[in-house]
């Protein structure tokens, strides 16, 4: 079964924005921007919700630019091929190779689960997470820690009153300090993610 999993940058204090709605401490070096675009490649198609995906409509057409260097290029490439699933109440239409999501999050995910194909299932966008892990459906967290505290914003994490167990599944550091972090739920026999319950009182 294709996994689910969300992967976005952060900083070290748990947001993917800052409070200013900026995230310009994301941007990658070389050696993070290439990584990225690896991870990219396994994916089989991308879930996002309005405001990443009219963000990243800037990789559908800056092949165009004369001054776009290789990886650039090759990034841009990836992901106008990906399928893309796009969840918004206020958009009637999207470009490249993209489509509104026919039904709400899990149904969009039971049915991608079920079709045919290999690469994950990735989830992108704050928002789009935190109804999904709602849910117990996102099966990996994928993280890439910036040297940096931003004193609040969105947070990458959702703030459910609930613990979900995790198991460790990479790690590396790269030369900017930055630190992926992947994390795989722990799932019960029932397929439903591992919860610590709380035994006061009992």
């Amino acid at each position: 079964m294709r996994s689910v999993t969300y992967s976005m940058g952060v900083s070290l204090d748990g947001y993917v924005v800052g409070p200013d709605g900026g995230f310009n401490w994301t941007a990658p070096d070389e050696e993070v921007f290439r990584f990225a675009t690896d991870e990219v490649r396994d994916v089989g198609v991308h879930l996002l919700g309005r405001r990443l995906y009219e963000t990243m409509l800037y990789w559908e057409t800056v092949d165009q630019s004369p001054s776009i260097d290789f990886s650039t290029l090759e990034f841009s490439a990836i992901w106008r091929s990906l399928p893309k699933v796009v969840f918004s109440t206020s958009l009637s239409a999207v470009q490249g190779n993209a489509r509104l999501a026919l039904g709400d999050l899990a149904e969009e995910i039971e049915r991608l689960r079920a079709e045919p194909g290999e690469g994950d299932i990735a989830i992108g966008g704050a928002t789009l997470a935190a109804e999904a892990a709602a849910l117990g459906l996102i099966d990996e967290y994928r993280v890439r820690v910036y040297p940096v505290l931003v004193g609040g914003g969105t947070p990458y994490f959702p703030r459910h009153e609930h613990q979900v167990d995790l198991e460790l599944v990479e790690t590396r550091t790269f030369s900017s300090s930055v630190v992926h972090l992947s994390y795989r739920v722990v799932r019960q026999p029932s397929g439903l993610p591992s919860r610590c319950e709380d035994q006061v009182g009992q």
